[in-house]
């Protein structure tokens, strides 16, 4: 029996062509792979019902695929405004037996177009690809792609499935089972926690295929064997602004994320000089920059001397601590995450995303894993060997979708904003996870700060990407940078909230990962409230910093290494 396809054309009535962006971007994606309990009706009803709990990530479109002979469906909410002719998704093949829903971008996809030349594509959509591939190379099509991703395709003429997820886990995905048999996937976990016997999180760097589950991505420090090799200050730069300029894949006025801190400034600096050098490729004469902060915050201040700088059109734009504390729950929900430094983090996120969105943005570029893949948090300074610093390092970096990424994809897309974050690239992240650590490694003492190798690759005095007192600013964690008050605010409402009691009753009540502080109590408390399902709290793993007293994971609970360290036991509240 044929497949069926329904799309509903939702297009943004307000946004006017020179906004319109020619490729599909970041979305919720939603699968039911054979069930064996569900009619036809029931299959799209169910479809149509636990996709639309993702709309949030793609509210301009929402298509589905439906195979009544295999009881499969695919649902996708689209955030995109494109050219009604070209990229609705499900994206299917010539007879519309294969079908592929796609939460991403395929940077390299015009290479495999030329490659394909002689393949019906039916849109303009750079992961329509993955179908010639597919075709190809099977379950292996994902050795071939070069993006962040999460997607599921099923080819209804053998009944074959073939899910997969991005290297490092920029893309949220989610895997469930259900009572029937059938599996089930999702952009987030919501979708699935009322339907699925269990739920996972999809691992990063791994391919599902017809059950079967296999790491594709190994790269050689997967093995965390230490490497020796010296920094290339010159490849370090080079690989970096090939990260940034191929992200830059959009006929939309896109901007960037700028806290001030060197990660993101970097990121603008060289997009900007990008856009400069190239304004008939980019369509838009200056980029836009974005920050967000209490009055007064070092970020703010900083971002706004690198937006001079740099000379982008800057926006700065703030909140308010009851703001913060206002919209804890909706954070929570929107994150699926109870962990405090993602939350701490991610509500002045989700604030500055509401408000880009508003502008009629759509793309940012952000500064995330540059810490991961340096040993930029202040922690680092307190590794006891190379040796343990490398591997804490390949540690954070293989959980990053546990939460830098979650924080990236999930703050921003609650507003159907896309982010994309250059320093994890692939080609540059495993360049820099092969250098050695003596070269990483600060060390407060020798006067060697974090991420100095970063900093002294884009230190051309001549030509200078920044000032010097941004490039060689001491690391502010962001929830820390967007104004110190906002965590000293969230710290004290939630310790009104919980009581010595309840937190002498914690491993109680939370016997997974039970809370070790009344903030860590008070969001584990809401995110049970919100997410009932068994599975859930074994879906999120929790950030506290190693070489250290304190189980704050903020930069300033880091003694005799911030400058502005917290005060006696304050970090152990």
């Amino acid at each position: 029996s044929k497949a069926t396809v329904s799309v509903l054309n939702c297009h943004h009535p307000h946004i006017h062509p020179p906004f319109y962006i020619r490729r599909p971007t970041m979305c919720g994606i939603f699968a039911i792979i054979q069930s064996r309990s569900m009619s036809e009706k029931q299959l799209r009803q169910r479809c149509l019902f636990n996709s639309s709990l993702m709309r949030h990530r793609g509210p301009d479109w929402s298509g589905t695929w439906v195979h009544p002979a295999s009881k499969t469906a695919l649902g996708h909410e689209r955030l995109s405004i494109v050219d009604p002719e070209s990229g609705e998704q499900p994206l299917t093949s010539e007879d519309n037996m294969i079908a592929l829903c796609v939460n991403g971008e395929i940077y390299n996809h015009q290479k495999w177009r030329d490659h394909y030349k002689h393949y019906p594509f039916k849109t303009g959509s750079d992961c329509e690809v993955i179908i010639p591939l597919y075709l190809e190379h099977g379950a292996k099509c994902v050795d071939y792609l070069d993006g962040m991703y999460g997607f599921v395709l099923y080819d209804a003429r053998t009944g074959t499935t073939v899910a997969a997820r991005d290297p490092i886990g920029i893309c949220s995905m989610y895997i469930g089972k259900h009572a029937d048999g059938s599996t089930w996937f999702a952009s987030e976990a919501k979708a699935l926690q009322t339907d699925c016997a269990t739920i996972e999180v999809f691992q990063p760097g791994t391919v599902y295929h017809n059950g079967e589950m296999r790491r594709y991505y190994e790269p050689r420090w997967w093995g965390e064997e230490v490497p020796s090799a010296r920094a290339d200050l010159k490849q370090i730069n080079a690989l970096f602004t090939a990260a940034v300029e191929k992200r830059l894949m959009a006929d939309v006025p896109f901007g960037v994320l700028l806290s001030g801190g060197l990660d993101s400034s970097l990121v603008a600096s060289v997009a900007s000089r990008l856009v400069r050098a190239n304004p008939e490729k980019y369509a838009f004469p200056q980029l836009h920059s974005f920050c967000i902060g209490l009055p007064g915050a070092p970020d703010t201040i900083a971002a706004k001397k690198v937006a001079e700088a740099i000379g982008t059109k800057h926006h700065t734009l703030s909140f308010t601590v009851q703001d913060g504390l206002d919209a804890l729950r909706d954070v929570i929900y929107k994150l699926e995450t109870y962990d405090v430094t993602t939350i701490r983090a991610s509500t002045p996120m989700y604030f500055l995303a509401r408000k880009i969105k508003a502008l009629g943005v759509k793309m940012v570029l952000s500064g995330e894993g540059a810490d991961e893949l340096f040993g930029g948090y202040l922690y680092f300074h307190n590794a006891p060997s190379s040796d343990a610093f490398h591997h804490e390092l390949c540690r954070r970096v293989k959980n990053l979708h546990y939460f830098d990424n979650l924080r990236a994809n999930k703050s921003t897309m609650a507003w159907g904003l896309e982010a994309r974050v250059p320093f994890l690239d692939k080609a540059f992240m495993d360049h820099v996870m092969d250098i050695g650590p003596k070269d990483k490694q600060p060390s407060r003492p020798a006067k060697k700060i974090e991420k100095a190798i970063l900093r002294s690759a884009f230190d051309t005095p001549e030509d200078p990407y920044l000032p010097a007192s941004v490039l060689w600013r001491q690391k502010e964690q962001f929830s820390d940078g967007v104004g110190y008050s906002w965590i000293d605010g969230v710290r004290d409402f939630c310790s009104q909230q919980v009581t010595d009691e309840m937190m002498g009753a914690a491993s109680e009540r939370f016997p997974v990962s039970p809370p070790q502080t009344k903030e860590a109590y008070y969001y584990r408390q809401v995110f049970e409230e919100l997410f009932h399902h068994p599975s859930m709290p074994h879906a999120v793993k929790t950030w506290v910093p190693k070489w250290s007293n304190t189980s704050d994971p903020s930069g300033r609970a880091i003694k005799n290494v911030h400058d502005e360290a917290y005060e006696g036991d304050k970090a152990k509240l």
